[in-house]
């Protein structure tokens, strides 16, 4: 036995659940409204953001005192304060790197516990639509703010000739489009072309559409409920899928419809999360994140669906590109990336 290897890791699990516990604060920070009624970075006393809160004192400087302890606000002489750095991933939802928000896509990992518990003991098997409902509401705020600065910014002109098709008008799905919000993203930039996204879940097709008037662009954006391998339409400009094809029970099969529902100079846009080829490759804190999210998210899903590939949030693009190779397509790149996701187009 080597004790201070022992040490080591027992220091290192304690953190683990200290962090989890901490998650557990950072939701109800976001929810309450504590992180944005600190976001203009000014020093005050637990009693004084309670009142701007409306919250309860005692608690507060509970929360306060533990949101200091991890760091993640600073303390001095019984005053509070969130730097501005801190504050674009906790309080500023436009931020790039506005993390707070997608928490509560974790809180319904551990509503679902009885349910991932009977699906490894059983076939694996956990759909999408099964899920807590914040994990539907999470997903988007997790996903939004990435779509917000990077899909029209970056990812769309890293395309062949896509942003021109855009501009003057073009027929674009979106497919696995959840609440809608890289669709929303799109269709407010590109006022010439129509927008259509399909998802199997219900709910958030009601939700997507409501989104879509709150956005102002319902005149040239709909929403309807289709799964990846039978959605209606044909002779699309552009078809994506945006951080979805990995939970699919069978990504060839919706690649092969996607090939087929094409315009001949058609292109698919590809968003996956980032990921190399090999798990050694991948033993990093985002690979740890995104391993963590498949085993009870994205694999449990895909395993629930006919054929249950199982490609899971770290399939890397090796992998994906079989995927699309096995779909027809002859051209398959990736044409940049992020940290956190790989942007791969796919044209026949």
């Amino acid at each position: 036995m080597d004790e201070a290897r022992l040490n080591q890791f027992v220091g290192k699990l304690i953190s683990d659940v200290g962090a989890a516990a901490m998650l557990a604060n950072i939701i109800i920070g976001d929810e309450t409204g504590l992180y944005r009624a600190m976001a203009d970075g000014q020093p005050l006393t637990p009693q004084a953001l309670a009142e701007k809160t409306g919250c309860n004192a005692r608690l507060v400087r509970e929360w306060l005192s533990a949101n200091a302890a991890s760091g993640y606000v600073e303390h001095q002489d019984g005053q509070f304060r969130l730097p501005q750095e801190h504050a674009l991933a906790l309080a500023v939802e436009d931020s790039p790197v506005y993390v707070a928000g997608g928490a509560g896509l974790v809180a319904s990992l551990f509503h679902d516990k009885d349910k991932l518990v009977a699906a490894l003991r059983g076939n694996g098997g956990l759909a999408w639509g099964d899920h807590h409902p914040c994990m539907f509401s999470g997903t988007e705020r997790f996903f939004r703010p990435g779509y917000k600065n990077y899909l029209v910014a970056q990812w769309l002109p890293a395309l062949d000739g896509v942003v021109e098709k855009l501009a003057r008008g073009a027929w674009v799905a979106d497919i696995g489009c959840g609440h809608g919000a890289s669709t929303v993203v799109m269709a407010q930039a590109f006022a010439a072309s129509r927008f259509v996204g399909f998802d199997c879940h219900a709910p958030s097709i009601d939700t997507a559409n409501q989104r879509a008037k709150e956005g102002g662009v319902a005149d040239r954006v709909s929403f309807a409920e289709g799964s990846a391998k039978d959605y209606p339409g044909h002779d699309y400009d552009l078809i994506c899928f945006f951080d979805c094809l990995h939970d699919m029970g069978d990504p060839v099969g919706a690649a092969r419809h996607a090939y087929q529902t094409l315009k001949p100079d058609g292109t698919v846009l590809l968003v996956e999360p980032f990921a190399n080829d090999t798990l050694d490759e991948n033993i990093t804190p985002v690979g740890r994140l995104f391993y963590a999210a498949s085993t009870l998210i994205c694999t449990p899903n895909s395993l629930s669906q006919e054929v249950g590939l199982g490609l899971g949030a770290q399939a890397g693009e090796g992998r994906l590109r079989e995927v699309f190779r096995q779909a027809g397509f002859k051209h398959f790149r990736r044409a940049t990336e992020t940290p956190f996701n790989l942007i791969l187009e796919a044209r026949k």
